[in-house]
């Protein structure tokens, strides 16, 4: 039995999430050994090389001269972005936290549809969106003591993150996922290494941290190819929430390696963003529903 796109998204949205996490809990290892700019660029350069010898391999590498259009420089500057912030939040925040707050990435995505592509949304969604970032403000418990710079972070990493995901379906569709992400992955390598001087210098690597740098490598390269082919396989409504599955990950891995266990207020705060987005996913699904229905009545009335 074929697979539907959306199902096929779905699917491998939740690959994605698994690839990223399984990474994030890697990286988060090796934070106090390096900064921020040695960790993109050491990443960044050994997923690089094992896009493009897949890439080759798969003979993509034939839109790499497709990859100076505007829409893929743009989605590659806000992916270095999102990298930058998250990675600089990941060393001075629980995992579990972290992730909580990107799962309003989905509620950002839709804000960012609204104000930039001209989507509609209801007042209900729009109440939805809210409500969700309300449950962030409790998660990062904006004040004297709750309330850091690693938090302001993590938002600023949404952000970008909304941003890259809205991009990433403007873009033409002649370009294949790989050669796509072999543009992010070198950008971000780019990137890592105008960063590395100015963040502390070269820190030197042992053999078992260079063994968890290609770990984490082929886990980001297994996020990056698998997000971008459920941006451009499924609709966003339906694939977005399978984003939510990071957080049992994320919670999983913080309290079996880093001893991280969750606190009430970033349980609650984390129900109220996912309930948020769940039911402004419903509602969205709920007005294409109408709308098919509508433009099926016009064309019956029509014929």
């Amino acid at each position: 039995m074929a697979l539907s796109k959306n199902t096929k998204g779905a699917l491998l949205m939740a690959l994605s999430m698994a690839g990223f996490t399984f990474n994030d809990a890697l990286s988060k290892v090796v934070t106090p050994l390096m900064n921020v700019g040695q960790l993109m660029f050491v990443r960044g350069a050994i997923t690089t090389v094992l896009v493009f010898l897949v890439a080759r391999h798969m003979g993509a590498l034939g839109h790499i001269r497709m990859l100076t259009q505007p829409t893929v420089l743009l989605r590659m500057l806000f992916e270095t972005l999102a990298a930058v912030t998250f990675l600089s939040a990941l060393g001075q925040m629980p995992l579990a936290n972290v992730s909580s707050i990107l799962q309003s990435l989905p509620l950002a995505v839709t804000l960012g549809a609204a104000l930039f592509l001209g989507e509609p949304v209801g007042w209900r969604r729009w109440t939805a969106i809210g409500v969700g970032f309300l449950g962030v403000l409790i998660i990062i418990r904006p004040g004297p003591e709750g309330f850091t710079l690693a938090s302001l972070y993590v938002l600023m990493s949404v952000v970008f993150a909304a941003a890259r995901d809205l991009v990433t379906k403007k873009i033409d569709s002649g370009i294949s996922s790989l050669a796509i992400t072999l543009s992010t992955a070198a950008g971000i390598t780019v990137a890592g290494a105008a960063l590395i001087v100015p963040f502390g210098g070269w820190q030197p690597m042992s053999g078992s941290t260079w063994g968890i740098m290609l770990i984490a490598s082929c886990l980001i390269f297994i996020g990056y190819l698998a997000i971008i082919m459920a941006m451009r396989t499924g609709e966003i409504s339906f694939i977005a929430p399978f984003r939510y599955t990071s957080l049992l990950w994320a919670v999983t891995l913080g309290m079996v390696f880093f001893g991280e266990v969750p606190d009430i207020w970033m349980a609650v705060g984390t129900v109220i963003v996912i309930g948020s987005g769940l039911y402004a996913f419903y509602r969205e699904n709920k007005r294409r529903a109408e709308m098919a229905r509508h433009e099926a009545a016009l064309s019956k009335t029509t014929m």
